[in-house]
């Protein structure tokens, strides 16, 4: 039986993505994702916040469509839906750190950054089919090896 491990994460992007070259004509494009949440402290009535940091990925072959670079921008809410994992390393010090990381599958852009006046939230839909960021976001199988 086939099993379903997804996780759907809205929250802001925190740095201008990047993009990495892999092996076998794969491209990673690389950004965290700020979630925040919210609640009143019961004892001092203050409202208080914690942010969770998601390393997300966004896995393209190379020649596909890149237009999607364009509004991942710091500052920029998503909407996306992925693969979670966590991963853990030794940092120089010695000690243990982990990260929360996502492979996303779908990418929605809630709310552009409009830094220079240069695009608008209609600028997301594209009016040729063959140019749409829906088309440009494929969806393939990424195994273990690719990491």
């Amino acid at each position: 039986m086939a099993t379903v491990f997804e996780t759907r994460l809205i929250g802001n992007i925190g740095k201008d993505a990047v993009i990495k070259t892999m092996e076998r004509n794969l491209m990673a494009i690389n950004f965290p994702v700020a979630h925040n949440k919210n609640w009143k402290d019961k004892r001092t009535g203050q409202t208080k916040t914690k942010t969770t940091w998601v390393n997300c990925t966004i896995w393209k072959r190379e020649g596909s469509n890149m237009r999607i670079m364009d509004f991942l921008k710091k500052g920029t809410m998503v909407e996306l839906i992925g693969s979670p994992f966590a991963k853990a390393y030794t940092v120089e010090e010695g000690g243990i750190k982990t990260e929360i990381r996502l492979n996303v599958s779908s990418t929605n852009i809630l709310r552009p950054v409009n830094r220079d006046g240069d695009y608008s939230p209609e600028d997301l839909i594209d009016k040729e089919d063959d140019d749409s960021i829906e088309n440009s976001l494929e969806d393939f199988t990424i195994d273990e090896s690719d990491f």
